[in-house]
């Protein structure tokens, strides 16, 4: 049963680094960061409406729906490409202030509030896990097929996309996992310059960690996959300063 469930959540933590690393890399190559987490919050805002309006049902079409909602604003704000990021921020601030006040009129609404922010996905089953890697390798066909067509319509489809998979997997682990998941594993195989293959190893390898010792400590997963993710991408940020000051000095 206990290797059940390290299985099932590990091979969810597996499939989820997929597909997002690649996102993350094209999200911190864009310099729109916030990007990942303002989508994802907007995502959770649709979840606690269908919760609050719809006692939890159609939470995929409403996170779908509001997801896009926030694609959409974040496409057009890059005709004014100099204040976008500060616009974005805003939107996310918008999104996590909106969901908590459609959560406080629930008598649970702060423990749906924990599960949005970072899900244990210790419970998951391995059909989800399967039907999540069914919905994201044809999302990642559709990706492939992105490059035969250019212009806004290339634009469009890269955030329609990025909104669909993130209404599957925020319901499933979280805002903050998913932003974890988006941002650390890119940000390192960016600055070693590596590549989405080694994005993916390297994510993999952190979630195992964290899910393995939340197992043994007896700890939160989602909050243990956030914290170890974060960490491992603040150090080796840190490291790459050290080693590009080092080489900058004795030049």
């Amino acid at each position: 049963m206990i290797l059940d469930l390290f299985l099932s959540s590990f091979l969810l933590s597996v499939v989820l680094m997929g597909i997002h690393a690649y996102f993350g890399r094209e999200i911190v190559k864009r310099g729109i960061i916030f990007t990942d987490i303002a989508v994802a919050q907007f995502s959770g805002v649709g979840i606690a409406f269908s919760l609050i309006v719809f006692h939890g049902e159609y939470t995929y079409a409403f996170s779908l729906i509001f997801g896009l909602f926030a694609s959409l604003l974040i496409a057009i704000s890059q005709k004014l490409k100099e204040y976008s990021e500060a616009f974005i921020g805003l939107l996310y601030a918008l999104g996590f202030s909106l969901t908590v006040l459609l959560l406080s009129m629930s008598a649970h609404g702060m423990e749906e509030l924990k599960k949005l922010t970072a899900s244990d996905i210790l419970f998951v089953s391995m059909e989800e896990v399967i039907k999540t890697a069914g919905i994201y390798t044809v999302l990642g066909i559709l990706l492939y097929l992105r490059r035969y067509i250019s212009g806004i319509l290339r634009e469009l489809s890269f955030f329609a996309l990025f909104s669909i998979t993130l209404a599957s997997s925020v319901k499933l682990a979280g805002v903050l996992v998913v932003f974890s998941l988006l941002v650390s594993p890119a940000l390192v195989s960016l600055l070693l310059g590596r590549g989405l293959v080694f994005a993916w190893t390297w994510g993999s390898f952190w979630s195992f960690l964290a899910i393995a010792l939340s197992f043994w400590l007896d700890l939160p997963t989602g909050y243990s996959l956030v914290f170890f993710q974060a960490l491992v991408g603040l150090m080796t940020f840190f490291y790459k300063l050290l080693v590009s000051s080092y080489f900058h000095a004795g030049s």
